[in-house]
């Protein structure tokens, strides 16, 4: 019985809060902003840096989990100082690559690749491919990439040693240069040179705005002969991909490989590698730390708009609590105790909390959904953290409504009724 008196008080509590709320529409909307702003950022910060997460993720597995990759440049943004430096590190070879592919025991594949990334011609008749990227690559290139063929074949080692006029090409160039016909043993031509088409990629779909279907394979041996001076250039003219036989020997494969490559470049041991080493998971790491940061920043900014949304709560509360002097005198009066009092002003604002709570939310799902449809950005929004929305504030309305619910329970009965 004590118990459905107590369940019926909350709800009857709830009831009086609400029309509270209509009755003081204006004042309660203005109350409600810190809060609703409060957990619209945390809504939006979850489902955008979860969203983000999982592209990226989904970007760095496609290309092997286990990516373990060598070149002459750090994979990451640093100052031009930096790169400068970098600049004057020996340039790794295709016998770099050799070597690695005869002594890593532990090396599943071992692909040497060149790129070029300006706007190289590719047509077929009067067709042109919308500029994409010519890679350089070796037999190997497939398994170390994560990256197979779906239809024709990928590059043999006669291929790389005749230099074959042979490329394998992704679903974007086939649907611009072939939309209605078969690519397999078409030809093409890359900068008035004639190719065939001997393979067609799998899809692998866009990351980061940009196709990962939108280039041209050819073996590394034919690359060299039509662009010297991508290989004599003295940039960044190799990358090395490798992937180990099992998971369990990444890290000890990275080890192996590393220690190939130093002695065949002549370092000491106190000397630091003079090329980068580049892994899947490295880089993964690094942008999850990234989001983490910006995420911290923004728990930062919802914590502060939290805070102003309690304050304000607090007082509107102070000045119901003035405002029902008499009422809470004329309740004592007739058998209220100090905790029914308490309770019933502080349901009253978690009630108010719990509503800027539940718009908080309306608006952080509608701002994902807008960035998933305006901007073709996966947002996702876990249920964990909508209902991390409306407990934080509903706990806000608990904190800041505490003060106002002791002071309204202290009351003295005699004196709340003579309140004019």
């Amino acid at each position: 019985m004590a118990r459905a008196r107590l369940r019926i008080n909350w709800v009857e509590n709830m009831g009086f809060a609400l029309v509270a709320m209509r009755t003081q529409k204006l004042r309660s909307f203005l109350t409600l902003l810190g809060v609703m702003a409060g957990v619209a950022t945390v809504i939006m910060m979850v489902s955008f840096v979860v969203g983000f997460n999982n592209t990226v993720t989904a970007a760095f597995t496609s290309f092997g989990a286990h990516l373990v990759q060598f070149q002459k440049f750090e994979p990451r943004f640093g100052p031009d100082e930096a790169r400068e430096e970098q600049r004057n590190r020996p340039d790794l070879t295709i016998e770099d690559a050799q070597a690695l592919k005869r002594l890593a025991t532990l090396a599943a594949a071992v692909s040497a690749e060149r790129y070029i990334f300006n706007n190289v011609p590719i047509r077929a008749g009067r067709a042109e491919a919308n500029s994409p990227i010519v890679l350089a690559a070796t037999p190997d290139y497939s398994v170390a990439n994560t990256h197979y063929i779906q239809d024709g074949r990928f590059f043999t080692d006669a291929d790389v040693i005749h230099a074959a006029h042979v490329v394998v090409i992704g679903t974007d160039v086939a649907e611009a240069l072939y939309p209605l016909r078969d690519p397999i043993g078409q030809e093409l031509t890359i900068g008035g040179q004639a190719y065939r088409v001997i393979g067609l990629f799998e899809k692998k779909g866009s990351a980061f705005g940009g196709s990962n279907d939108n280039f041209v394979a050819m073996p590394i041996s034919t690359f060299d002969q039509q662009f010297p001076e991508v290989k004599n250039g003295g940039g960044d003219t190799i990358h090395i991909a490798t992937v180990p036989r099992r998971a369990e020997d990444f890290q000890a494969l990275i080890e192996q490989e590393t220690a190939i490559l130093r002695a065949r470049r002549g370092l000491r041991p106190n000397q630091e590698n003079d090329f980068a080493i580049f892994t899947s998971e490295g880089l993964l790491r690094n942008f999850q730390q990234i989001t983490s940061g910006v995420a911290a920043a923004m728990i930062v900014i919802a914590a502060i708009a939290l805070l102003v949304g309690g304050v304000g709560v607090m007082n509107i509360m102070l000045v119901n609590v003035t405002q029902r002097t008499r009422e809470i005198g004329l309740r004592k009066a007739l058998g209220a105790r100090r905790r029914d009092i308490a309770v019933q002003f502080l349901v009253e604002a978690v009630t108010l909390t719990g509503v800027g709570g539940a718009l908080g939310v309306g608006f952080g799902l509608a701002a994902a959904l807008f960035a998933k449809f305006a901007f073709d950005f996966d947002a996702a929004t876990p249920a964990w953290s909508v209902a991390l929305g409306l407990g934080v504030s509903s706990a806000v309305g608990l904190v800041f409504g505490m003060w106002p619910a002791m002071k309204a329970a202290r009351q003295d009965p005699i004196e709340a009724l003579r309140y004019e």
